[in-house]
């Protein structure tokens, strides 16, 4: 049996404890060698060290390391490619540096947002009550527990008054929970529902109680979603997933390629030399290896990261950035995150006309309202404003915090609303006697002096209150209650509750005896006021936009299936056809049965931690990228099971930011739509980049490949040597694809499906893209060779040169096509993206130094070209920008088709 199974005197007695004297220190000592400290064990951070090793997992990271080792072993032996192992070895050192970098910033983001939870508790021992820090606590230690307090460890309560927690948390509940020390239970019940047991880390509401410590620490209900937590493993994002796939075929094509032309060199040693041949296929494996790719994707998304933080969304790693643009469904938590976790209330009936109240949350700018005009207060208006200032014992801070329970809040809201102050109202109007809430009672009454006459102003359950009133005020008449009015005033409370609502009803009468305790009978009913903890105004048009973008919002939530419905379909989740269930409604479906229900279930509720993992593995078996957002202890085991994670970073708990990849720091789940925006816009860009380098490497491996088939036709030269590819690929190359990573999002980006999970980053079109391209390029390039050497009369350093600077050339300008995939260049303005005129402009800068500047010249095997060789080499420059804009006809027909 579970601690809330046990009778209080009977659990006492198992713990060996006394609700009167607490435990002893010698006992506690006894109690904390044996069980440990109250305290989560804590996962251990990775070092500085171990986040610098996982920059070099990455298959394409691994295939560079092997060409930069080889190349520096020949150098040494043949004092050729040293230089070229060594620039490799530079470029990758430094990409895994800013790897590090920006992971470190993460986190230390993310230390920032971290606050103590229950740093202290009020315990009973060795007679006496004392403080002491929360992780000191052992099972069987007498706590006390009251307003404002963070319930330190799980505790069985041993007596209460008026007592209620804040379970949101833990539960998802986004009301207070009402708790009974007497209440047992002989069936098992769902931890939300267990109403003698208070939970760790959830929050005292109302009342005061005290209770027995029955867990500490790691075997306490948010203990075993941490232990949930490091069961659950991370897998690799969509985009690492691609880059790996598109390593390996590059790894294998290296090794192809450089074989193939080993063997053709074998196969003509009367021309070639045996280790010339080697050092050529070395330089092709360089070729092939867009070296400058990894560091191009790491800074676009480091970019990327920084530009989310403008927008309140910290990114804990730098995949998660493009995985969000890859999105298909985001499972949301209600309260706190489509809601704004602030009790609000929004209808008011007077038993003549229902008016509704502007202003949301703490706003007390608004107004109650008929007809679209303000409302003028009636007699039952008025009443029932005093009653909900005056009968309350709650209090607010200027118009931003509530201090006490949440409802009682909201009444003093509405009362401000309507033009009562809440700071003069307990002196002009004394309170003279006072009957608290209960939860047999279900009502509320304070006796206050109110124009010189001693009125009984009472609040409660409209069911339990309306037993008590023997009167009605109607029309400004006060009359006996009929069973007509009874039945009317009920079925408003019903409507309301239909809508999800909290309705509390109001009365009053006058008296002599204010000191009496029997002042609740022969009431005077005078009205309703409705309350929800109402839907974010943001998030409406938040959800509206992911639909807009193909991406399928689900709520599960641990609150009741009435009031997710009622929100729900506020915020235009809840589709026509589509289902919202509950926990219980599933417990008896079979595996096939659930599975089903959830690919057709908007709104899941009363949800368990379990559920949520169990419907997140249900999406990404159906190839769903899913995004959970959520701010409680009862989110993270899904947070971290989820492709991405989305935490709140003001009312998150430290659990569920430890398990997130992203955290919001303003709790807005509009933050989540920019978020993805920013993701679609950054795999769009990296896209753009990658096309242009591979299709550069494609280039470059023909230009080699051609030059050996038909050696004589090139005099037995090979036209590029490993230091020219090496130069083209991190000199030439990487600043115009760093510029293409700051294209700013095309048209319609947002109103394009995300794309499938199974969708590679280079498919069948695109590789037909990059190689058309890449044949481009290797065409112009090989021209200015032959007219070098065969027409110009050249010499072969010069030829070199030419074809140098052609492929560098036709880079540059290719870039501006690059900008994007669809659209051609007249269609767009040439030379918006300043990033690319800067790279273009510096990159040319460069390669005129090294061909001019003659030491730099020498050391690159490169010699100055005449003014006319240089005109050849610019002209055959634009065919590569040509071929580009050609391949943008594939999405023309495509669109056509």
């Amino acid at each position: 049996m579970e601690a809330y199974q046990i009778e209080a005197k009977s659990l006492l007695q198992q713990l060996d404890t006394n609700a009167k004297t607490g435990l002893t220190n010698e006992e506690v000592i006894k109690r904390q060698l044996a069980d440990g400290k109250n305290e989560l064990a804590e996962k251990k951070k990775k070092t500085l060290f171990r986040m610098f090793l996982e920059q070099f997992k990455d298959f394409l990271v691994i295939i560079l390391l092997i060409a930069a080792g080889i190349s520096v072993v020949t150098g040494i032996l043949t004092n050729e490619g040293l230089l070229d192992g060594i620039i490799i070895f530079t470029v990758v050192i430094l990409n895994a540096i800013l790897g590090v970098t920006q992971e470190q910033k993460a986190n230390n983001a993310l230390a920032a947002l971290k606050k103590m939870s229950s740093p202290h508790a009020k315990v009973l021992r060795n007679g006496k009550t004392c403080e002491i820090a929360s992780p000191e606590l052992v099972r069987g230690d007498i706590v006390f527990l009251e307003v404002g307090d963070f319930i330190p460890a799980d505790v069985r309560l041993i007596e209460s008054t008026n007592f209620q927690t804040d379970e949101a948390a833990l539960t998802g509940e986004s009301q207070p929970v009402e708790k009974y020390a007497k209440q047992t239970y002989e069936e098992t019940k769902p931890l939300a529902e267990r109403q003698n047991m208070t939970y760790m880390s959830t929050l005292v509401s109302s009342g005061k109680a005290t209770g027995v410590v029955t867990d500490i620490g790691m075997q306490t209900e948010i203990g075993k979603i941490a232990t949930m937590l490091d069961t659950v493993e991370e897998g690799k994002t969509p985009l690492q997933k691609t880059i790996d796939q598109f390593a390996k075929i590059l790894g294998v094509i290296c090794i192809a390629v450089s074989v193939v032309v080993f063997v053709l060199g074998i196969m003509d040693l009367e021309h070639n030399n045996i280790f010339e041949i080697f050092l050529t296929a070395i330089a092709l494996a360089v070729a092939a290896i867009p070296e400058g790719l990894t560091a191009v994707i790491t800074v676009v998304l480091a970019l990327g990261m920084q530009r989310m933080v403008k927008r309140n969304a910290i990114i804990k790693n730098l995949s998660t950035v493009e995985t969000l643009g890859q999105a298909t469904v985001i499972c949301s938590d209600k309260t706190g995150t489509l809601t704004q976790n602030k009790m609000t209330v929004q209808r008011v009936f007077d038993l003549e006309c229902e008016y509704t109240v502007t202003g949301v949350g703490y706003d007390t700018a608004g107004s109650i309202i008929y007809n679209d005009a303000p409302a003028s207060i009636t007699n039952n208006l008025d009443i029932m404003m005093k009653i909900c200032l005056l009968c309350n014992d709650s209090k607010l801070e200027g118009t931003e915090k509530v201090i006490g329970d949440p409802t009682e809040g909201a009444l003093l809201i509405l009362a401000a609303k309507a033009g009562f102050d809440h700071d003069t109202a307990k002196e002009k109007y004394p309170q003279l006697n006072e009957y608290s809430f209960d939860s047999d009672r279900k009502m509320m009454t304070s006796i206050n002096i109110i124009d010189d006459q001693n009125y009984v102003l009472t609040k409660g359950a409209c069911d339990q209150l309306i037993k008590r009133c023997a009167y009605i005020s109607f029309k400004g008449v006060v009359r006996e209650i009929t069973n007509t009015d009874k039945k009317m005033i009920l079925s408003q409370n019903e409507a309301f509750s239909q809508q999800a609502y909290r309705v509390l009803g109001y009365a009053y009468q006058t008296t002599c005896e204010p000191m009496s305790k029997d002042l609740e009978n022969n009431l005077i009913f005078v009205g309703l006021t409705a309350m929800i903890d109402p839907p974010r105004e943001e998030a409406a048009e938040a959800i509206k936009l992911c639909h807009q973008a193909g991406i399928r919002v689900m709520m599960i939530t641990g609150d009741h299936l009435t009031t997710a419905k009622a929100i729900a379909s506020d915020l235009g989740i809840l589709k026509p056809g589509h289902l919202a269930l509950s926990g219980e409604d599933t417990e008896k479906m079979t595996d096939e049965e659930y599975e089903e229900a959830i690919m057709n279930c908007d709104v899941f509720a009363r949800s368990t931690p379990k559920d949520k993992i169990k419907i997140v593995n249900i999406l990404q078996k159906h190839g769903e990228i899913v995004a959970m957002t959520g701010d409680g202890v009862n989110d993270s085991p899904a947070l971290k099971q989820a492709d991405i994670g989305v935490a709140m970073g003001i009312t998150g708990t430290e659990v569920s930011k430890e398990a997130s990849n992203m955290i919001l720091t303003d709790d807005n789940f509009a933050s989540i739509v920019s978020a993805v925006e920013e993701g679609r816009v950054i795999y769009s860009n990296i896209r753009k980049f990658t096309i242009y380098l591979v299709s550069c490497n494609i280039g470059e491996i023909l230009i080699i490949l051609i030059a050996m088939v038909f050696s004589s036709t090139f005099h037995y030269v090979i036209p590029l040597l490993a230091i020219h590819l090496l130069w083209i690929n991190l000199m030439t190359d990487s600043f115009p694809a760093f510029a293409l990573g700051m294209e700013k999002q095309e048209e319609g980006i947002m109103s394009q499906k995300p794309r499938g999970s199974k969708e590679q980053l280079l498919n069948k079109q695109t590789l037909i893209k990059i190689f058309i391209q890449g044949i481009g390029l290797a065409v112009a390039a090989l021209a200015s060779f032959l007219i070098g050497i065969s027409i110009s009369g050249a010499s072969v350093t010069q030829a070199r040169t030419m074809i140098f600077l052609t492929v560098v050339f036709g880079e540059l300008i290719r870039t501006y096509s690059a900008r994007s995939e669809t659209k051609y260049l007249f269609q767009m303005k040439p030379f918006a993206n300043k990033y690319i005129n800067y790279a273009v402009m510096f990159s040319l800068l460069l390669v005129l130094l090294l061909v001019y500047i003659p030491p730099f010249a020498n050391i690159f095997g490169l010699e100055a070209l005449t003014l006319g060789e240089l005109a050849i080499a610019a002209g055959l420059g634009f065919v590569p920008f040509l071929f580009a804009e050609a391949t943008k006809l594939f999405h023309s027909i495509d669109k056509n088709k």
